[in-house]
């Protein structure tokens, strides 16, 4: 499978009381990826949410990805997604199988992407370009940022932080394979505006 294209990531906050509503939406809209997370402690929830996700993502045929989670991802056989302080992602991949795609988060460090690399990550995400809502205090990544990954890893680089369709078109344009966004896809007021935000995210691949 190609990584490209939206990675839509949940945030129970802002989705709180339109949680799959607003999830279907985006998937009607079209995404490569979706992101399940949620950084509550009620793992009930958690599981139960993840699955009806998994079977949803399913019917779309799209792949989900669990945050920072690999026990509840190799529960369910789907993939996940590790920070830098979720430890390495060798024991993740060794649970999860070769198929798995597991994603490691590599801030504004082509460093920490050929370590990720090395150690069987499927793509490589960088961040934020942009003021986050989500992560404030994120060290700050610039365009040039996504070539040179490109370069030196040759896996699918995804972008993540402050991502909007008013500027979102340069990341594209400078090779990023995964956009990474969740208020500039799920801040909408409408479950016709999330899809219509998710073909518009897309269509600047498309477009190329």
């Amino acid at each position: 499978m190609k990584l490209r294209g939206l990675y839509a990531i949940t945030d129970s906050q802002l989705l709180a009381g339109r949680f799959l509503p607003y999830v279907e939406a985006a998937l009607e809209g079209g995404v490569t990826l979706l992101q399940y997370r949620d950084k509550s402690n009620d793992q009930a929830r958690r599981l139960r949410e993840a699955e009806t996700l998994r079977d949803l993502c399913a019917r779309y045929r799209t792949r989900l990805i669990i945050n920072d989670d690999a026990e509840l991802a190799a529960r369910l056989g789907v993939g996940v997604h590790l920070g830098q302080t979720d430890g390495p992602l060798t024991p993740a991949r060794t649970l999860l199988g070769k198929d798995a795609i597991i994603g490691s988060t590599c801030h504004a460090q082509l460093e920490l992407a050929e370590q990720a690399s090395r150690e069987g990550a499927s793509y490589v995400a960088f961040g934020r370009f942009f003021n986050s809502l989500t992560k404030p205090g994120a060290p700050a990544a610039d365009l040039a940022l996504i070539g040179q990954a490109k370069a030196r890893v040759k896996l699918p680089v995804a972008v993540i932080g402050g991502i909007t369709l008013d500027n979102a078109a340069p990341l594209v344009e400078h090779g990023a394979d995964l956009l990474a966004v969740i208020h500039g896809l799920f801040g909408a007021d409408s479950t016709q505006e999330v899809t219509r935000r998710a073909r518009a995210f897309n269509a600047l691949f498309s477009s190329l």
